[in-house]
């Protein structure tokens, strides 16, 4: 490729010597070099991510490959060389990254902000936002709410956030109060507030919510109250009385002889009879 270019170089300067009149002056001859430089460098970089994304095929086919016992494999280092594996040990398992293909100027992405078009960003990449970095506001317009957050603030629920189509993209991070907590699920604050419109239709649909729910937990909360402040008033006035419990005493009447040995008395209360002997 840059033989080509060394080759239309003296063209060039034969062009510029045998024809003056024709170009007025060396700022073209200039001109017309940085253009090919440029276009040479553009074409160095596709052939750098043609190459990158066929090594990467290679090593998917080479761990997707079958080893027969007892022969040896040859695997192509990349580096000029081979290197023969060992059927023996296991290899061990590899995160194999996919490199992306390489981009077309008609695949590049345009900005929401400054409708300029780039090739890649942080929002893109991470969340399906066209926002380029130099457009990126993490303060404000582009900061991130937590999923608890997203649920009190926007009233959504599972569902919405992980199962309802287009998914809304996260990053997971560390609980920074603890470590033993779970992780924390950051979602982009502008895509759950479209998902929240999308969901309750208007703004003041949500917020005609979150005043129902107010009411709701005030109603508990008072209900809880005066259950507590029934119970409490039951409590106070059962302390004040003492309940005393006495058992039936019996008055009873003359014995009377029965029979033998055998006399009975009758209470004169209750009516209460006992039979007893007498030696």
């Amino acid at each position: 490729m840059s033989s080509d270019i060394e080759e239309k170089q003296p063209n060039v300067e034969c062009l510029v010597d045998n024809d003056i009149e024709a170009l007025p002056s060396k700022h073209v001859v200039t001109k017309t070099r940085a253009a090919q430089l440029a276009r040479s460098e553009r074409n160095r970089q596709k052939a750098l991510l043609l190459r990158q994304s066929k090594l990467a095929n290679q090593q998917i086919n080479k761990n997707d490959g079958k080893t027969s016992v007892g022969c040896t494999r040859v695997v192509d280092s990349g580096a000029g060389f081979l290197i023969e594996e060992n059927p023996q040990v296991e290899a061990k398992k590899m995160k194999i990254t996919e490199e992306p293909a390489p981009v077309i100027a008609g695949d590049l992405t345009i900005c929401m902000e400054c409708d300029k078009p780039f090739l890649d960003s942080y929002l893109l990449s991470t969340y399906d936002h066209p926002v380029c970095d130099k457009c990126k506001d993490t303060e404000d317009k582009h900061s991130v709410i937590t999923k608890s957050e997203a649920k009190e603030t926007y009233l959504l629920s599972e569902v919405d956030l992980m199962k309802r189509e287009p998914i809304l993209k996260c990053v997971v991070r560390r609980n920074p109060r603890n470590n033993r907590w779970g992780d924390m699920k950051l979602y982009l604050k502008l895509q759950v507030e479209n998902r929240a419109l999308e969901v309750w239709g208007s703004e003041e649909a949500i917020e005609d919510e979150h005043e129902v729910r107010r009411k709701k937990k005030e109603d508990a909360k008072l209900k809880k109250f005066n259950k507590n402040m029934k119970q409490l008033r039951k409590e106070v006035r059962s302390s004040l009385y003492s309940v005393k419990v006495q058992g039936h005493q019996h008055f009873y009447g003359e014995e009377q002889h029965i029979g033998g040995d055998e006399y009975n008395k009758t209470c004169s209360t209750c009516g209460h009879q006992v039979t007893f002997e007498k030696m």
